[in-house]
């Protein structure tokens, strides 16, 4: 029992870890043109906000969202009831949050696959970067069919892989619009005060945290483990994004574990979507084993350019 929350919550903190590091390298390279008040500021009270603001109202809001019978206020006692009849509820609802989570993340790994810049890391990433296009055939492809299963099953599990379609097209939207504003504030064409920057960077880290927060229902239906991995995640990411960005950077196949990691962790939500039994230790094994194979690649990588 406590091995398997110490590990799901290390495999928490891990994807959390990963999975927002591009918001890390923005968070820092925005960071570098404000006053050192102005930085300290955003790392303590940044730090307040991300963990017990966004990644606490996130998953309250997705379980509200997944049972709204239980309300707003049931909703926010359930993430910390032992009433076992509120877990049923939350069981029983819990394949129309997989089914939208899976689909989320899965579409979040073959834009990145087919469409986003990027460093090789295996065989074949090459060719899908070269056949971009089929992006949007692929992924609607791959929705009609989930639809189709689920419709069989659950129409509101059908309804719920579409809701995350949809999640995914928006926050793909606002990214971009983040990647622009970035460069925008880089490059200087952008005049904002540090207290308008600090406002954008909560903006994007809220953005980015839903990669993370609908992730982390892979490894486990407990609010309570979920904010204390994501929590963990969240704090050293924000650590790392003023003491070792660059040395972060340097490692440039993590991007590729966290895109595998994404997307096997979005495989996990659809089995578990359809009732297919999947062991609890399943989703930390595999983002430890997938972001290990990528870390020690990216090593051998530095090496090569040092060497």
């Amino acid at each position: 029992m406590v091995t398997g929350f110490i590990l799901t919550a290390l495999g928490l903190a891990l994807f959390e870890i990963i999975s927002s590091a591009d918001n890390a390298i923005i968070n820092a390279e925005v960071l570098r043109t404000m006053s050192e008040k102005m930085r300290k500021w955003f790392l303590f009270w940044g730090i307040l906000f991300a963990v017990f603001i966004v990644r606490g109202l996130l998953p309250w809001a997705i379980i509200w969202a997944t049972v709204p019978s239980l309300g707003p206020i049931g909703a926010f006692t359930a993430t910390w009831s032992s009433d076992p009849m509120v877990h049923t509820a939350i069981e029983t609802s819990a394949p129309i949050l997989m089914a939208g989570g899976g689909i989320f993340l899965i579409f979040l790994f073959f834009h990145w696959l087919f469409l986003e810049e990027k460093h090789f890391g295996l065989p074949g990433e090459r060719f899908f970067k070269k056949h971009g296009v089929w992006f949007y055939a692929i992924v609607s492809i791959l929705l009609s069919v989930i639809v189709w299963l689920a419709l069989k099953t659950d129409p509101l599990m059908a309804f719920g892989a579409v809701i995350g379609s949809t999640a995914f097209f928006i926050t793909h939207g606002f990214k971009e619009n983040a990647e622009r504003a970035e460069k925008e504030l880089l490059s200087g064409s952008s005049v904002k005060s540090d207290l308008s920057k600090i406002l954008y960077l909560e903006v994007i880290d809220a953005t980015f945290s839903i990669d993370g927060v609908l992730g982390a229902f892979a490894f486990t239906l407990s609010i309570p483990l979920i904010l204390v991995g994501n929590g963990i995640g969240a704090i050293v990411l924000r650590k790392l994004t003023v003491a070792n960005i660059d040395t972060v950077k340097k490692y440039v196949f993590l991007k590729n574990g966290a895109m595998y990691s994404v997307f096997f962790l979005g495989l996990i939500m659809l089995l578990h979507a359809f009732r297919v039994p999947v062991p609890e230790w399943l989703s930390p094994f595999v983002t430890f084993a997938v972001v290990g194979y990528f870390f020690l690649k990216s090593r051998k990588h530095i090496k090569l350019l040092t060497a």
